[in-house]
């Protein structure tokens, strides 16, 4: 969970102290607070880094940020009658934008330097939404999981909270001086309408919160609406506290217990799966009752502790170290292929970042301050900000223009069949021998580009059906009235032949009806999905025989057996079944064997080792027998053909992901169309083999 950093209590005292020297109302440095950022950045990069969890720090820095911001603007309009919005909003830029685009920068960097191709275009993406505070959008549209371990995962996911945060910045200030008109006409205190509008629209978004949380949580997770309450409610705790009256030995409990609460929130509660609802009030509520004790209790109070140098001075790196611990440890799990750090190398990612923190605070953020301190005005300020965000935009639009490039030069590749010949480069030819490859060819398709390279079946309006779908649709290539027709029937390892088998039927003249659905085996035994029956399969199943036996076809085809790394290569009792019945209709079935189980996603490995693909096979069998299991299957008829094509996807007994320059899986074992296609006249001649057309 990323860390919308809020200012610091010195910060805010500084801002004060340089616009308005001598004040009756002036803010009061909390060095508990400080304290307190310094534990929620700490629980969050300790969470991150080890235990692959949320611990609640986002919500405590969204409330120091109402807290903290609201209670400075209640101050200036009660000094001043108004809020200078320009100076108001450069000054923050002024102050963050420095060590932000330092960051996006060295993200870039280590992009190009650690992580895959594929990926590139994707980090672009991200660095223009964090540059433009836009990143919590960018990631609720993708309806990104945050502490998704898979290798999608962004170096600058993190952004989102300070999204949020630069959001709030536009919309605090906008509601204080609405209070304050009000205020000035009916003469009441500034301070208690702030607390009742802020109060009001809080209670609003919590509603909001709470519902969208049990409607759509992964969206609910990035929603600024969703996210307001924390920032409106510390904007209420800032505005009333100085009102609360509580005995110095309640305060100091209370510090404990609030204290305790925050560091066991992540440990007790899942934070990434049920915030931000009702929930959240917990890690909010225990930041809460830390600042209401302030420093009670003396030195047995929280303040005491919270008021330590080391951890004062962890409070001043926190928005640094914030920036720099995710995209360090995102690079660290790249480059060791981990999902979690070990012990050593999490201490190495933290001391990284600590280092990187280090530096940029002190060069960086103080530095841009050090600039800025004789030139106070808003115009210095947004030029600081300009500076830094420029050759953000830069290598952002230099970055983009490359990889359109790219793209352009692959497209023009694969318009020339000879570059991809792909299982072409396995097939004896008469008197010529078989394909070549050239060599120095991107992949095709490119590894980002993958997962769509899929059968026309597949497309939108196809007739490959998700799981909740039970009525058959049926899709037809070939004229109505062709001589022989053929039915594709089965689950997507079935599916994926579609494009070899369209291209052999249009050479040939045949018909190819098509019905298919996800995970439903062409099976007579029930289907599973986890622990609960896959019922709407056995619906499908039912529906496509009867369309088979209206339709009677020369032949179907379907999938012969089923790999497995597990429990290896098997033939279902329920696929004989099947068989049996199409036989007593006078149906003979073309079983094609299974392909094979890769065990990694090949489009991310392809992506890593470009320059060693190599390293992206897999054993023939780690998940298929040394001999069909189809040949000593019980109660297979003789009307049943079997069309055994593993030397054309794993030759020599291994199995590569990419073969004659084509990609042979868009994930671990599905099929890519261009693959089934350079497979057609393989098929084919199968086909005629089997079938003696």
């Amino acid at each position: 969970m990323s860390v919308p950093v809020a200012p610091s209590t010195a910060a805010v005292h500084r801002a004060e102290s340089a616009a308005s020297p001598s004040t009756a109302k002036k803010s009061v440095f909390r060095p508990e607070i400080q304290g307190l950022r310094a534990v929620a950045v700490l629980l969050v990069v300790a969470y991150h880094v080890w235990f692959g969890r949320v611990s609640g720090g986002v919500d405590v820095f969204l409330l120091l940020t109402g807290f903290l911001i609201t209670g400075s603007l209640v101050r200036t309009v009660q000094r001043h009658g108004r809020i200078r919005f320009l100076e108001f909003w450069s000054r923050l830029l002024g102050r963050l934008t420095p060590a932000a685009a330092v960051v996006l920068l060295g993200t870039l960097v280590a992009t190009v330097l650690w992580l895959p191709r594929s990926r590139w275009r994707d980090v672009l993406a991200d660095t223009l939404a964090s540059a433009l505070y836009y990143e919590n959008w960018h990631l609720a549209r993708n309806a990104v999981d945050y502490l998704a371990r898979d290798d999608a995962t962004s170096p600058l996911q993190h952004f989102w909270s300070l999204a949020i945060q630069g959001q709030s910045y536009l919309v605090l200030p906008v509601l204080v001086t609405v209070a304050a008109l009000v205020a000035r006409r009916s003469g009441r205190d500034v301070s208690v309408l702030v607390a009742t509008l802020l109060g009001v629209v809080g209670t609003a978004s919590l509603a909001y919160s709470v519902w969208i949380t049990a409607t759509d949580q992964a969206w609910a997770y990035f929603d600024s609406g969703a996210r307001f309450w924390e920032l409106a409610f510390g904007g209420v705790a800032a505005v009333l506290l100085p009102r609360l009256r509580l005995p110095e030995a309640v305060r100091a409990v209370l510090g404990w217990v609030g204290l305790t609460a925050l560091v066991l929130c992540g440990i007790v509660l899942q934070v990434s799966t049920l915030f931000p609802g009702w929930i959240a009030l917990w890690p909010t509520g225990a930041a809460l009752l830390v600042i209401v004790a302030g420093g009670a209790g003396g030195r047995l109070g929280t303040g005491a502790l919270l008021s330590w140098r080391p951890l004062m001075t962890v409070g001043d790196h926190a928005y640094a170290l914030y920036l720099w611990h995710w995209p360090v440890l995102v690079v660290y799990l790249e480059i060791s292929g981990r999902t979690l750090a070990s012990p050593v190398g999490g201490l190495c990612v933290v001391a990284v970042s600590a280092a990187l923190a280090a530096s940029t605070k002190w060069l960086v953020e103080d530095g841009a301050r050090r600039f800025t301190r004789t030139r106070a005005t808003p115009a210095w300020a947004l030029l600081v900000a300009a500076v830094c965000l420029a050759p953000v935009g830069a290598a952002v639009g230099g970055g983009g223009a490359y990889l359109d490039r790219q793209e352009e030069i692959r497209r023009e590749l694969a318009a020339d069949p000879a570059n991809y010949p792909g299982a072409l480069v396995l097939v004896e030819n008469s008197g010529s021998g078989p394909a070549t490859a050239p060599e120095g060819v991107p992949v095709l398709p490119y590894p980002t580009e993958a997962d769509l390279d899929r059968g026309d079946n597949q497309g939108a309006g196809g007739c490959h059906l998700s799981f909740d779908a039970t009525e058959v649709a049926v899709c037809e290539d070939g004229p109505a009235d062709a001589e022989h027709t053929i039915v594709l029937v089965g689950q997507s390892h079935a599916a994926h032949w579609y494009t070899a088998l369209r291209d052999a039927s249009l050479s040939q003249g045949w018909r190819l009806v098509t019905m298919t659905k996800d995970a439903c085996q062409f099976s007579t035994e029930p289907s599973y999905r986890g622990e609960e029956e896959y019922t709407e399969c056995g619906v499908w199943n039912e529906g496509a025989m009867r369309i088979i036996a209206d339709l009677r076809p020369d032949a179907v085809v379907t999938t012969a057996t089923r790999s497995s790394a597990g429990n290896g290569e098997s033939v279902l009792d329920g696929y004989t079944q099947r068989w049996r019945e199409l036989d007593a209709m006078g149906i003979p079935v073309i079983g094609i064997r299974d392909t094979p189980r890769m065990g990694f996603d090949t489009s991310d490995c392809v992506a890593r080792h470009l320059d060693d693909l190599d390293r992206c096979t897999t054993d023939f069998h780690r998940s298929l027998a040394e001999r069909p299991p189809y040949e000593t299957a019980a109660g297979v008829p003789q009307s049943t053909e079997f069309l055994d094509l593993s030397d054309y996807v794993c030759p020599d007994g291994r199995c590569p992901a990419v073969i004659g320059n084509v990609m042979v899986y868009y994930d671990d074992s599905h099929m890519t169309a261009t693959y089934s296609a350079t497979l057609a006249p393989i098929v084919e001649a199968e086909i005629r083999r089997v079938t003696g057309w």
